[in-house]
């Protein structure tokens, strides 16, 4: 299983769950900052057609290229569902956003092989490491 760290350095293509047209939210703000420092943002929000310059998806499952990292900005509930969605397309990595928290999530990450976060914001981590994708 690769560290948080790890897992930012080798994703380049981000899918984020429950990413908002918003500006007010962190589910806005986290994945701009994200872009802002080099990522591909590939929004999943069945509600919006485009975010962050990208067009949005309704599901993990309509994204037509390969993800390197899932992260999930909806409640530990739809956090399994997410999960399962990203073990069906392959993802490598899946990451619970800060306060997202599932056992279940965790244990079907697990038993697929894949790498898993829960209740850490990707921004705080980019930023504790000083990772960008620019330049």
């Amino acid at each position: 299983m690769r560290t948080a760290q790890q897992i930012l350095t080798d994703s380049a293509v981000i899918a984020v769950v429950g990413a908002s047209r918003d500006p007010g939210k962190a589910a806005h703000q986290v994945p701009a900052q994200m872009q802002r420092h080099g990522w591909r943002i590939i929004p999943v929000n069945p509600t919006v057609d485009e975010l962050f310059g990208e067009r949005a998806y309704a599901s993990l499952a309509d994204i037509p290229h390969p993800v390197d990292l899932v992260d999930v900005f909806r409640p530990a509930r739809d956090a399994i569902e997410v999960v399962r969605e990203a073990v069906a397309i392959g993802a490598p990595a899946v990451w619970l956003q800060l306060g997202i928290v599932s056992a279940e999530a965790r244990r079907i990450a697990e038993e697929a092989g894949i790498d898993y976060v829960e209740d850490r914001c990707l921004i705080v981590e980019r930023a504790a490491a000083g990772l960008t994708r620019l330049g």
